[in-house]
């Protein structure tokens, strides 16, 4: 039987997955984690959580997560990155620009590429650095 929890593919069938495929499991990913973050720090309160939890994986805070991240990706994530920001998409929500929109999808791409790598490390790495990051900037 499949471990979906833990997936384990070989170089050529995690090249085989689209941009726009490792984006759709990274922002599944990339909310996860959130979620799990808002908990951990005693963010989640039932009254507000599904907004918080939004207003870190929204498109604009994705774009901003990943800005924060950019100088620190290796030549390979930064590969994988590019791919998925510049992969086709045709619908762009309101609530945030074309670029931001690329470059959270960008994102998306890449937390999808390290988790079906099974680098779950470096997600938390990177990760930990976005939050910290949006603590600072919340702030002040």
């Amino acid at each position: 039987m499949q471990d979906y929890f833990s997936i384990h593919l070989t170089p050529d069938e995690l090249r085989a997955i689209s941009s726009l495929g490792l984006a759709h499991i990274g922002d599944a990913v990339y909310e996860v984690l959130v979620r799990g973050w808002m908990c951990v720090h005693g963010k989640a309160t039932a009254k507000n959580l599904h907004r918080e939890t939004v207003a870190y994986v929204c498109a604009p805070a994705q774009a901003k997560a990943l800005e924060r991240i950019l100088p620190l990706l290796d030549e390979e994530e930064e590969t994988v990155y590019r791919r998925g920001r510049n992969a086709h998409v045709n619908l762009v929500p309101r609530h945030a620009t074309r670029g931001e929109y690329m470059k959270a999808t960008g994102l998306e791409a890449l937390f999808g590429y390290l988790y079906l790598s099974d680098r779950k490390e470096r997600i938390n790495q990177l990760f930990t650095f976005i939050m910290e990051g949006a603590e600072q900037e919340d702030a002040t």
